[in-house]
């Protein structure tokens, strides 16, 4: 809140700064003024302020001095302190100069309050931020742990350092990987990290909404727009206002959509289905596919366009199984949230089971792992550790979605036979092998489930014709 925010004022010229140090006090801050430079810098080893709000000219140590003061490392003063700089009318050069030895922004004289305001606010919520992300930086060296991720191999931890750095801007990032890698995880916790944190964050899975009505979800639409409208309704970009948009499995939107997407990431205005207006959005887009982007847009299935767009930064989430050395933690750690969740007191994870879950291949990813980890929660007594009897009858016996699918661990697909006969082979045995759950046919297959019943639709006209 702003009423615990500290807020510095260096001005020399007394009417000025009273009226600054009223102004602001009446936002909700807590002020303190000094009169010039050396007693600004008084004030600030004493009081450790979050802002400082400072004139350039000033006697004794002018705005710059300071500037460069507060920037010096071992002063005991709080990390990130914001420093913004007064200038007179024409003296933008002296600003420029500012910004480069550090200063947050600039504003000039006679000071705009709306714009002052604004400038508070954003360095305050900056602020916050940074120290959120030191915190979290802190949490990482310790236990490997960033916002809901969990692990200390090589894989992970070039992630997390990638998380950090673009966390706290607002550009588009593309997030992709095999399905239950945790994906959304990364965006929320990208989300987490940003300035946005207190704002929305919205999550709309593109392959599981029927494409007569994704336009509707995204964009929004108006009463009477089309059959069935019968009240006007806010598109995932209005709700998510402020925050943060997850646009899952973007590879499976409409190619009229995506067209449509991209129009409103370039502009930052969208127009709700049946209106005659648009409206500024301020949403910061991330997209998931489980599909290989580059791939995806060879075949025709994700636009070059929206591609590069939304590519700004890549994060690729590695299978589990070529991260097996962060497993344990995260068996750990998925524990703790079951024991919770089921009022549970399950005392960990005996070696045995751990064996177990270590030699294991995990089609489904973390997905797969956290969904074993519930089920052997609620079998195991209260106070005992989990073990290996708690896991799936024949856990572990087929692996790989080709050995699930075959009696002899084998798919024997024959020479001349085409992709596409390949591909359905593979689909339909390993629904057999699955007992016809689509749902999990299609994690182990690493497609959408909506992918997975059209494909089947295919099959089913073919054997119709």
């Amino acid at each position: 809140m702003e009423s615990a925010v500290k807020v510095l004022i260096a001005e020399d010229e007394p009417h000025a700064l009273t009226g600054l140090a009223e102004l602001i006090s009446g936002w909700g801050y807590l002020t303190e003024t000094a009169r010039d430079g050396v007693e600004a810098w008084e004030k600030a080893l004493a009081w450790d302020p979050a802002i400082v709000v400072t004139d350039l000219k000033m006697p004794r140590m002018d705005g710059f001095g300071l500037l460069t003061k507060l920037a010096e490392e071992g002063t005991g003063l709080s990390a990130n302190v914001a420093v913004v700089v007064l200038t007179a009318m024409g003296s933008i050069q002296q600003a420029v100069e500012a910004m480069k030895l550090g200063a947050y922004d600039f504003l000039q004289k006679p000071v705009d309050a709306t714009r002052l305001r604004t400038i508070l606010g954003n360095a305050t919520r900056q602020r916050e931020t940074a120290i959120e992300l030191e915190v979290a930086r802190r949490r990482l060296r310790e236990s490997g742990v960033l916002g809901s991720l969990v692990g200390s191999s090589k894989q992970m931890r070039e992630i997390f350092g990638l998380i950090e750095q673009i966390a706290p801007s607002n550009v588009p990032v593309l997030i992709a990987g095999e399905s239950g890698t945790g994906k959304e995880l990364v965006a929320r916790t990208l989300h987490a990290l940003s300035p946005r944190k207190a704002r929305p964050f919205v999550a709309v899975n593109c392959a599981a909404i029927p494409e007569t009505l994704i336009e509707s979800e995204i964009f929004g639409h108006e009463k009477g727009a089309f059959t069935g409208a019968v009240d006007r309704r806010a598109g995932c970009f209005e709700l998510a206002s402020g925050g943060t948009l997850l646009l899952d499995e973007v590879g499976e939107m409409p190619i009229g959509t995506q067209a449509k997407l991209l129009r409103v990431l370039e502009e930052r205005k969208v127009r709700r289905l049946g209106a005659r207006t648009e409206q500024d959005v301020d949403v910061r887009v991330l997209a998931a596919t489980n599909r290989d982007p580059g791939m995806a847009v060879e075949r025709g299935h994700l636009r070059a366009d929206l591609f590069y767009r939304l590519n700004v930064f890549n994060i690729h989430m590695p299978p589990l199984r070529d991260h097996l050395a962060d497993l344990p933690a995260m068996a750990e750690t998925m524990l703790n949230e079951m024991n919770e969740k089921h009022g549970r007191r399950v005392s960990g994870v005996a070696p045995s089971m751990l064996d177990r879950l270590m030699s294991y291949d995990w089609a489904g990813n973390a997905r797969e792992l956290r969904n074993t980890i519930e089920r052997a929660v609620i079998l195991c007594p209260d106070g005992a550790p989990l073990d290996a009897g708690h896991l799936p009858p024949g856990f572990g016996k087929a692996k790989l979605p080709a050995a699930q699918a075959a009696d002899a661990g084998v798919i024997c697909v024959q020479v001349g036979a085409t992709v596409d006969e390949a591909e359905r082979l593979l689909i339909l045995r390993t629904l057999e092998a699955t007992g016809q759950n689509k749902t999990r046919a299609a994690e182990i297959l690493g497609v959408s489930l909506k992918t997975l019943h059209n494909k089947l639709k295919e099959y089913n006209r073919a054997g119709e014709e």
